[in-house]
């Protein structure tokens, strides 16, 4: 019996779960993307971050400048089969400096995982990462790594989450000790004992239990920890919040789990209960309306663009969320901004650095397209009709630098270099209205870095960057601007649409002049 079209797609959407990891720095992001894919099949063993001078590096981490500092740079994907489920992780960046590239990759997951350190708690790049999936609704789920170090106590890690987060948090696991104590995990939903073996997790045991009193645990625990265990979840089941699902669904409510990725501990536990209460691709909007995923007719948009993926064949990359319909390789598709039909033919997905051909893919999936330069971040690809995705934000740079190329005879390069990086979302460019200076905005340090060395590296000029003390941007919008009023400690500058944007030094300068032009506009991120 055949299947139609919008059953098949159906079938496949209900499989589907994609989702970004989010954290501060040396929270073990890498170490858990890697165990997730371990469970999949996806590696056959995980490479350690810290052996950093060893051939194996992690497999999430494949720009030169992220082997050598061992820290995820880009956001990557990956895609792994488990358990019925067809699951594509978006790998964000989690060091101290990141980009909006970052922010972008958020737009194109369902879901997040929420990983954090049990001694340092809640870290500042946690929060800004947070807070875009908090303005987007997405369920936040929580894994609580290091169990087998000393950390916090749960009760303040949860009064921490929802002190600084703004988030009530439900444990769906609790810690039966911690560090050299650490005994195991009771899952408070299925009323059973996931035992700590040490080193060794290659096998899990889980015992089931009656309840938390069930002797087995004090046989296995002891009465110190034991007792401990039973006075944490009579205060829990008395005071603490109730599993909610529809809470957990609109991002007011985090699950968390307590374990140890480095030791593959509670991780497997962690990845079963996600994938039942993660949401499957959902409905996007577009400037006509909503789109559900079960709508026949194929539409993506393109959230991050990748140039030298492959440095032998400097190659640039277009990574496309799919939100409707099914893709096929070959199809023939409306790039909506261009206004012209374009052929699909040599689409991607992805383990990290490794790509195979894609025949086929569904709502959630993500693909790379081979980009020979037409494709910008945002653009909607369409079969049939003018669909739109709401354009993804351009958010404020922090920090700002002029620059200059040290060889003036690598003009063409230093341009064709500005233009792609620019394109891929590492630096946002503007220019003076008076010297027609170059002026580089980013969001975190790093990307200032990465963009040298990518300039060196990959186009093969050297270039001078400038710090300046310009600590904000603001598009402004206003019928007559006048650059004489953004003189003190600001400047009048244009972004690459011509749009207008003030740099100011510090908040006062800001507030000053919105003071001095009350009839203008000023915005965080583009118009």
């Amino acid at each position: 019996m055949s299947v139609s079209l919008k059953e098949e797609i159906s079938q496949e959407v209900e499989k589907r779960r994609t989702f970004a990891i989010i954290s501060h720095p040396d929270a073990g992001k890498t170490t858990l993307t890697e165990k997730l894919l371990l469970f999949g099949g996806a590696i056959r063993e995980a490479g350690s971050v810290k052996a950093r001078k060893a051939s194996r590096h992690a497999t999430s981490d494949w720009m030169e400048i992220e082997k050598q500092r061992g820290i995820s740079v880009t956001s990557s994907v990956m895609q792994f089969d488990y358990n019925g489920h067809r699951i594509n992780i978006l790998d964000t960046p989690g060091h101290q400096d990141f980009s909006e590239d970052t922010y972008r990759t958020l737009t194109a997951a369902d879901s997040a995982v929420m990983l954090i350190d049990v001694a340092k708690g809640v870290e500042p790049q946690t929060i800004k990462l947070f807070q875009v999936c908090s303005k987007r609704g997405i369920p936040i789920f929580t894994f609580i790594n290091k169990l087998d170090r000393e950390g916090q106590s749960p009760f303040d890690l949860m009064e921490e989450i929802e002190r600084v987060l703004g988030i009530r948090s439900v444990p769906m696991n609790w810690p039966i000790g911690m560090g050299r104590d650490l005994c195991g995990v009771y899952d408070r939903m299925k009323n059973q004992v996931e035992l700590f073996n040490g080193k060794d997790h290659s096998t899990i045991e889980v015992r089931k239990v009656d309840d938390y009193n069930d002797p087995i645990i004090r046989e296995m625990a002891g009465d110190f920890m034991t007792d401990q265990l039973i006075a944490d979840l009579e205060l829990l089941d008395v005071a603490g919040d109730q599993f909610d699902f529809e809470k957990v669904s609109k991002g007011e409510l985090t699950p968390v789990f307590f374990g140890s990725a480095v030791n593959n501990f509670g991780v497997q536990t962690f990845l079963e209960n996600f994938l039942q209460l993660a949401p499957k691709p959902a409905s996007r909007q577009t400037t006509d309306g909503i789109i559900e995923p079960t709508n026949e007719k194929f539409t993506g948009y393109v959230f991050k663009i990748q140039a030298n993926m492959n440095p032998a064949h400097r190659d640039r990359i277009a990574f496309l969320r799919i939100c409707s319909g099914r893709f096929d390789r070959g199809m023939s598709v409306k790039h909506v901004r261009a206004g012209k039909d374009i052929k699909l033919s040599q689409p991607q997905q992805f383990l990290a650095q490794d790509r195979d051909i894609v025949e086929s893919a569904y709502p959630g999936d993500i693909i790379g397209l081979f980009d020979p330069g037409i494709f910008r971040i945002g653009d909607s690809l369409a079969q049939g009709g003018n669909v739109e995705f709401n354009e993804l934000p351009t958010f404020s740079p922090e920090i700002f630098a002029k620059v200059t190329v040290k060889n003036a005879l690598k003009h063409k390069q230093y341009q064709k270099g500005i233009d792609q990086l620019t394109e891929e979302g590492t630096i946002q460019v503007f220019r003076t209205t008076s010297f027609e200076d170059t002026i580089l905005g980013v969001v975190g340090q790093l990307q200032f870095e990465v963009f040298e060395y990518r300039m060196r590296a990959e186009y093969g000029v050297e270039i001078q960057l400038h710090r300046m003390t310009y600590q904000f941007a603001r598009w402004i919008i206003d019928d007559k601007i006048d650059p004489s009023k953004f003189r003190i400690n600001s400047t009048l500058v244009k972004d690459k649409k011509d749009n207008y944007v003030v740099l100011f030094e510090n908040e006062y300068a800001m507030r000053t002049a919105m003071e001095k032009n009350p009839t203008a506009k000023f915005l965080e991120t583009a118009p």
